[in-house]
């Protein structure tokens, strides 16, 4: 798909929301929602009822997580886009914790221009890439909740061979 039908698909919330169900469900049931992406910035909206929450009456840990993941993964997914293809994995997850979460969290990852470079580097070199991630958890008022650090790893795939 071509970048910027890909960038028209991502912000348009109903057909996003209908991928999520197909692909993440678990993002789907949270409530997840990409507010905004573009190849350098992404914000993924996580809200705060009872399908992310804990007995604590906060967002759970794995819900902050997940829309993390989510939102630095979608960088990923943009800087694939118009190249060969490439597989993309989660190799380490991090996170820390400042704030109870009891409000629509936003978080927010800005290394798109990071992320393209090293999907460029995967293809130049035909090994995997490894990248760091992070994404900021923040509540409506600015404060800061939490901060998940993803580790990807990119790496071209091989050709198919055709029998």
């Amino acid at each position: 798909m071509k970048k910027t039908a890909f960038l028209r698909y991502l912000n348009q919330p109903l057909r996003f929301s209908f991928y999520l169900l197909l692909k993440l469900p678990a993002a789907w049931f949270m409530g997840m929602r990409v507010r905004t992406c573009d190849e350098k910035r992404a914000e993924v909206a996580l809200p705060y009822h009872w399908r992310s929450q804990n007995p604590f009456k906060s967002t759970y840990f794995a819900a902050q997580c997940a829309a993390g993941e989510l939102s630095t993964g979608l960088l990923g997914l943009v800087a694939l886009q118009d190249k060969p293809p490439v597989s993309m994995l989660v190799t380490e997850v991090r996170a820390e914790f400042y704030k109870k979460a009891d409000k629509t969290l936003i978080f927010t990852c800005s290394q798109g221009d990071e992320v393209a470079a090293c999907v460029t580097r995967a293809l130049a070199n035909g090994t995997g890439e490894t990248i760091v991630l992070e994404s900021s958890g923040t509540l409506p008022n600015g404060e800061l909740a939490s901060r998940v650090w993803i580790t990807w790893s990119f790496k071209a795939k091989a050709p198919r061979l055709e029998r």
